[in-house]
């Protein structure tokens, strides 16, 4: 059997080096978005922030970002293990998720947090998003 004997371009030629870029983070950015809206429970989670409903008795957080805005906003992490028959730790995994992808705030008032949508970063992510498939 022959031995086949690779040749190389140029012996002082070096590999390419990558180095992160600005793309890279955005890349890095929509990965954890994706990440975020690839389990369905994430999915309801937004869609129950996206409603609005409070629990548990308490005041949730007034609207942020609105001007003259007292609109309660925001969901208890209790509620959200009611709903989806979740234990705690279960549940703070799904929300951290979300909330590392930038996609809602939380706000913790005593011994409960609330959480609900960050608006301004889930419509930069979805224009990233947008870009990205129009590219």
């Amino acid at each position: 059997m022959a031995k086949t004997q690779l040749s190389t371009v140029g012996a002082s030629a070096k590999p390419a080096v990558c180095r992160p870029s600005v793309e890279d983070d955005r890349s890095a950015e929509l990965i954890k978005i994706a990440k975020a809206l690839s389990d369905p429970i994430r999915v309801r989670m937004l869609e129950m922030m996206s409603q609005g409903r409070g629990c548990c008795g308490l005041t949730a957080p007034a609207a942020r970002g609105v001007p003259g805005s007292d609109e309660p906003q925001g969901i208890c992490v209790c509620e959200f293990q009611e709903r989806f028959e979740l234990g705690q730790s279960k549940t703070s995994y799904h929300l951290r998720v979300l909330r590392e992808a930038g996609l809602v705030t939380e706000e913790t008032r005593g011994k409960w947090t609330f959480y609900a949508i960050d608006r301004n970063a889930a419509e930069r992510s979805l224009g990233a998003i947008r870009e990205l498939l129009e590219s």
